[in-house]
């Protein structure tokens, strides 16, 4: 099972966690990571501020934080790389969708979506990588909400 999801967010508005784990699924297949393992963990406000403020120094909630595990990756048995852990605050999630007059579904999709590429090696520090990881951004989404089957290594990383 490589998408480990796990639910801290008792007050904030429901998603079928179970569509949420298959989106992962394919966007890990999409950049040739299915074998590795995800960790997300679906939030509310409060403990994103936290989490937020003690990695960042930002004491405001955020949308979405990802945690890259170390170069090696490897997990106790050694035959699965640990790829990291993505947070989404569904109390921010909600507010966005409704900014962006889109399903909750939608917008949890795209910060997923952000957030492993974040684990993968994208940053959007300049303005080129930026638009690389928005593009990349999309076309996992595309993969995530398409029928079929979805191709991997859609998305290379960036070189580091």
């Amino acid at each position: 099972m490589p998408v480990v999801l796990t639910r801290r967010a008792s007050g904030s508005r429901s998603l079928d966690g179970r569509v949420v784990k298959r989106r992962a699924e394919r966007m890990l297949a999409a950049i040739g990571a299915s074998a590795a393992e995800l960790s997300l963990v679906l939030t509310d406000d409060a403990h994103i501020e936290v989490l937020n403020r003690t990695h960042r120094r930002k004491a405001k909630p955020t949308d979405v934080l990802a945690f890259p595990m170390d170069a090696a990756g490897a997990g106790p048995s050694r035959k699965i790389q640990l790829l990291g852990d993505v947070v989404i605050s569904l109390d921010t999630a909600a507010r966005q969708a409704r900014a962006r007059r889109r399903p909750l579904l939608a917008e949890v999709t795209h910060l997923l979506a952000h957030g492993i590429l974040h684990l993968a090696g994208f940053d959007h520090k300049t303005d080129a990588q930026e638009r690389r990881m928005n593009e990349a951004t999309r076309l996992l989404v595309a993969c995530a909400t398409a029928r079929g089957r979805t191709p991997s290594n859609l998305v290379e990383p960036l070189s580091k």
